[in-house]
């Protein structure tokens, strides 16, 4: 039975896979990481994030989901804009165990043009704010240099994040990735992320799929230390238009 539904559900895959249409330019590899990507001039393109957060169960049994829907615009081949309204959810019975948590509004812009340098640059800002106007809000900037070799891409992050107020925290972080094309619509890669100043690292899988309509990236991540003892999941899909 179990054996079965299995061959029948590879089965299912294979057909989708041979019949894909063409791949869509700006469907992402990762799931943490970005790459050297931005919208195509006067393309919009809908994200979904879903970012399942479980935490080590000697310390907490606190589950967390957090939500992002991204509304995405491309002003020219290599200049994005975009803004995400935020939501989080956990496992208890409290009153804000589901709630609003705010919104962001970002920006991208590619540098020159592909394989121009040696390494292809990018750079991300992005503000950060609570639903709660009384908390401090964030500046998240990241500079992304990324190359692709044949099937093969490599993608570093170097991310600083700033809290707005007087002797606000800095956060230096860091995100990586390495993926490979088996098709043209289907990357399977591994991803690294951590803090510099929390010390904590985590890595894990990725597989994405691309089509023409929309694309889907999934990845977990694991906790390498004490610090990062906690697993991340995130889904991704975006459908552009």
């Amino acid at each position: 039975m179990k054996l079965g539904f299995f061959v029948k559900t590879v089965m299912v895959l294979v057909i989708l896979f041979t019949f894909q249409d063409e791949a869509f330019p700006d469907a992402r590899s990762y799931v943490w990481t970005y790459e050297y990507l931005t919208m195509p001039k006067g393309m919009w393109e809908v994200e979904n994030y879903v970012t399942a957060k479980v935490p080590n169960m000697h310390k907490s049994n606190i589950n967390t989901i957090e939500e992002q829907v991204e509304l995405e615009y491309g002003i020219t081949d290599n200049w994005d804009v975009a803004i995400y309204q935020m939501y989080k959810f956990t496992n208890t019975k409290a009153k804000d165990s589901g709630r609003y948590a705010g919104f962001k509004v970002r920006t991208r812009y590619k540098f020159g043009r592909k394989d121009e340098f040696l390494l292809d640059p990018l750079i991300y800002l992005e503000y950060i704010r609570d639903p709660n106007f009384s908390k401090p809000n964030v500046i998240e900037a990241k500079l992304i240099l990324a190359k692709d070799i044949g099937r093969l891409n490599l993608s570093y992050n170097q991310i600083v994040k700033r809290n707005l107020e007087n002797e606000g925290k800095t956060n230096n972080e860091y995100a990586a990735g390495i993926s490979y094309r088996l098709v043209s619509f289907l990357r399977v890669g591994l991803e690294a992320k951590g803090s510099f100043n929390e010390e904590k690292s985590y890595i894990g899988p990725t597989i994405s799929w691309n089509a023409r309509k929309f694309w889907v990236a999934l990845g977990p991540s694991f906790g390498l230390n004490r610090r990062s003892d906690d697993l991340n999941v995130r889904l991704i899909v975006g459908v552009p238009f």
